[in-house]
């Protein structure tokens, strides 16, 4: 019965737009008024065939009338009334926005690792969402042209549905135009034997260049997600010297860390993934940020309680989560570029298209001063999503262990811009 079931339903869907469609054309055909109308010709099918057709026919209308109870006006005429209903349910099975509707995503550092297995993940719909188009723009430095022109090729190679174009850019403010959502991956990684000052200053330039070319170029309401290290203080500096664009749209991101904490959970537990919610990370995306699992829950309940082990969660888990970078570089002998990319397009999903009722996930913001958190920090708490707009998650418990580790990230992100002030500083 079950497949059955199945197979009406599929079949039901097929039928009702194929009608539709029939119809259309039928329209299409109709003579003009004072046009003399075409001779009638009967359609070669059998009789067998017909009888079969008018049999499906009153199957599908007796399961639209117990589905849609109340809600088609049926008609004395049944074969009157089965149309009617092939055209309501073809009419609620259509997607109520169209594929006309284009965004356009900017990927800076687009020849790297992490653009290489971003740019398939946004063309594939996995950032905006489906029943949207997307008009990619790739940018990278002068000398990683070459590299970035060949992912170009594969890209196009791949022939997405969903992509409408794709444009490789050297220059920041022709890569910047229009722009509707921007991930932000390009930054200067730091080398052997250059100090953490260094790696910061060669950053806060980049930014300061990039921030002006998205305020005066992109679109107003352009929403922004910061990827490259530091990536907290690097949105800060972005926000800063783009003051046109609305402080809520700067983010960086912090998915990558929420989602290995999810995994860290489920894997301990013996439970699927998707079953774990409402972990946390709080602060800075670095060995100081905070997995918190006190308000996490696994299959509806405490992941503490499900866990039974809070040795582990305050030692091991945390450690694991803020470490996972550096142990698949050890593993790989590269950084996390694949899940890095994913996490990405989780970040940009949730903020357009909303988080699901009673789940938060993690994004670095700017700080409004909630818990206790220095106003204007970036930094990442707890939000929800809604209307292309992400709102923190109040009145959560904090209690004082947590409260120690939350303060020695803010603490570690106020000396992070405060280094980055003074390299803007001896560069002006």
């Amino acid at each position: 019965r079950i497949v059955r079931t199945v197979v009406d339903n599929v079949t039901d869907d097929v039928y009702a737009v194929h009608v539709v469609q029939v119809r259309a054309r039928l329209a299409r055909r109709r003579p003009a008024p004072g046009a003399r109308p075409r001779p009638r010709r009967r359609h070669p099918v059998s009789r067998s065939t017909s009888r079969g057709f008018a049999r499906r026919a009153r199957a599908f209308d007796g399961r639209c009338r117990d589905r849609r109870r109340g809600s088609v006006p049926w008609r004395t005429s049944r074969s009157r009334g089965h149309f009617d209903a092939f055209e309501a349910r073809a009419t609620a099975t259509m997607p109520a926005s169209t594929v006309d509707d284009v965004v356009t995503v900017l990927i800076t550092g687009a020849a790297g690792q992490i653009g290489y297995a971003l740019a398939p993940m946004v063309c594939a719909g996995a950032a905006t969402g489906p029943g949207k188009k997307i008009a990619l723009k790739l940018l990278d430095v002068e000398f990683a042209s070459e590299a970035l022109r060949g992912v170009k090729m594969e890209i196009m190679d791949c022939a997405f549905d969903a992509c409408v174009s794709v444009d490789v850019f050297t220059d920041c403010e022709k890569a910047c135009e229009g722009v509707d959502v921007a991930i932000m991956v390009g930054g200067f990684p730091r080398k052997q034997g250059m100090e953490r000052k260094d790696v910061l200053g060669k950053n806060v330039a980049i930014y300061k260049q990039q921030a002006s070319a998205l305020a005066s170029k992109a679109k107003k309401d352009v929403k922004i997600v910061v990827v490259a290290n530091p990536a907290n203080t690097n949105a800060k500096i972005l926000a800063k010297f783009a003051p046109s664009i609305p402080r809520g749209n700067v983010t960086c991101m912090t998915r990558l860390d929420h989602n290995r904490a999810l995994a860290q959970l489920g894997e301990r537990s013996g439970k699927a993934t998707i079953e774990v919610k409402n972990a946390i990370i709080w602060g800075n995306h670095s060995s100081t940020q905070y997995p918190d699992v006190n308000h996490a829950t696994i299959e509806g309940k405490p992941a503490r309680e499900v866990i039974g082990n809070d040795a582990y969660l305050d030692g091991d888990f945390v450690d694991v989560v803020r470490a996972r970078g550096a142990a698949i570089i050890e593993a790989r002998k590269l950084s996390s570029a694949l899940s890095a990319a994913s996490s990405v397009c989780d970040h940009v999903y949730d903020w357009i298209h909303g988080t699901k009722e009673g789940e938060w996930t993690s994004m670095g913001v700017i700080s409004d001063g909630s818990y206790g958190v220095p106003e204007g920090l970036v930094y990442s708490f707890p939000v929800t999503c809604t209307g292309g707009k992400w709102q923190i998650v109040q009145g959560l418990s904090i209690d004082e262990r947590s409260r120690k580790l939350m303060d020695e990230s803010a603490k570690e992100l106020t000396e992070e811009f405060e280094l980055a002030e003074q390299c803007l500083a001896e560069s002006a």
